[in-house]
């Protein structure tokens, strides 16, 4: 499976391609680095994304696993830009429950373009198992909600009470 790493503000990560879709981003560097066409665009895009320069990825993806984590996964994709939900409209939108959604997001294989850190819970941040958990999901919050307040104001008005700004 090719794979190409990077260095970003949230450390390393490393994005791995099949069948000419995305499949994972991993925390940390790979041993081998095959620079492929995707993997380059996913490369490029992430350094926008971390530099502010892009809110939406338009990188194929085909992260394996169940139809309801998919469901759960499509409804993270989207969460706008700088925005976040909690939990339960997660459950609203794919179904099931505060901790199936919990458990689809730690098993997700490509954070940060399908964006989990954006799911907070009612009363605080909730959990995050990427990079250095929970500093990752506040980093990750910050550098969105940074550039959205820079913009003037948030754009869709949608945060949820106790997110980091």
């Amino acid at each position: 499976m090719p794979q190409l790493s990077l260095h970003t503000q949230a450390g390393a990560i490393t994005l791995s391609e099949e069948d000419g879709a995305i499949v994972s981003l991993d925390w940390g560097w790979a041993r081998d680095q095959d620079a492929t066409a995707l993997l380059c665009r996913g490369r490029a895009e992430l350094h926008a994304y971390f530099d502010g320069e892009l809110e939406t990825f338009g990188l194929p993806l085909a992260p394996p696993g169940t139809p309801y984590r998919r469901r759960v996964w499509d409804a993270l994709r989207a969460i706008p830009y700088g925005a976040t939900r909690s939990y339960a409209d997660i459950v609203a939108r794919a179904g099931g429950s505060p901790r199936s959604v919990g458990q689809a997001n730690a098993a997700n294989p490509i954070p940060i373009i399908i964006p989990c850190h954006r799911v907070v819970g009612s009363d605080g941040l909730g959990g995050y198992s990427g990079g250095d958990g929970l500093a990752t999901k506040r980093l990750l919050l910050s550098l969105e909600q940074d550039r959205v307040g820079a913009r003037g104001g948030h754009p869709h008005g949608d945060c949820v009470q106790g997110a980091p700004r």
